[in-house]
């Protein structure tokens, strides 16, 4: 029988115009976690977390009292939403949601890719959030997409120079097919065609964006 992974939402400060969509992962992941703006967010959602972690240079409100915090020095090396998760993951946390961290500051979005990669390297299960996306990394292995029928989905190499796919349920399948990071982005807007759909990554790492609302 397969152990069931821990799970946490952690809220980032990144621009987010509307905010219901968060409280849609409470129930899977009902442990919150605030990296320093994303208590302003939470507030928006009628949440309360269990933990807020940062150093607190891009949040409106005040701190409440009776949460426990970690206070990060302003000069450090990790982002707010890096040190939240290295924390989610000591305190056994293993598959994480991270909303509130895509849009606004194209650095900030970038680095969240990269703790996407992070989550993945060290055993955990990770996809980022907002309104209209949903993002997944994979570095070998499988993911299955269930109930998503019509949506449009793009694959991408991440931090190598190509990564080798198989789909299947999409629009365009491919069997143990490259792609590259320096020729035509051929994993661009494919769409879900059945109730259940697989991506398999055999070879390199891969970022799958995921379309909620297609534009």
């Amino acid at each position: 029988m397969a152990v069931e992974m821990k799970s946490c939402l952690i809220l980032g400060s990144a621009p987010v115009e509307n905010a219901s969509y968060v409280r849609e992962f409470l129930e899977e992941a009902p442990y919150v976690i605030c990296a320093d703006g994303g208590l302003d967010l939470a507030r928006r959602c009628g949440i309360r977390p269990d933990l807020i972690v940062g150093d607190f240079d891009s949040l409106q409100g005040s701190l409440p009292a009776d949460v426990e915090c970690v206070r990060l020095p302003v000069m450090k090396d990790d982002t707010d939403t890096m040190a939240a998760v290295k924390i989610a993951l000591e305190r056994g946390y293993e598959s994480i949601t991270l909303a509130g961290v895509l849009g606004g500051r194209l650095d900030h979005t970038f680095a969240n890719f990269c703790v996407l990669q992070f989550i993945q390297q060290q055993g955990g299960k990770g996809q980022m959030a907002d309104e209209a996306t949903r993002v997944f990394y994979l570095s070998g292995g499988k993911l299955t997409l269930r109930q998503l029928k019509g949506k449009t989905v793009s694959v991408f190499p991440f931090a190598c120079h190509r990564c080798v796919v198989s789909y299947t349920g999409l629009l365009y399948p491919l069997t143990k097919h490259a792609l590259y990071t320096d020729v035509s982005p051929m994993g661009v807007s494919n769409e879900i065609t059945e109730e259940e759909a697989t991506i398999l990554v055999h070879e390199g790492n891969a970022l799958i964006m995921v379309l909620m609302e297609n534009m």
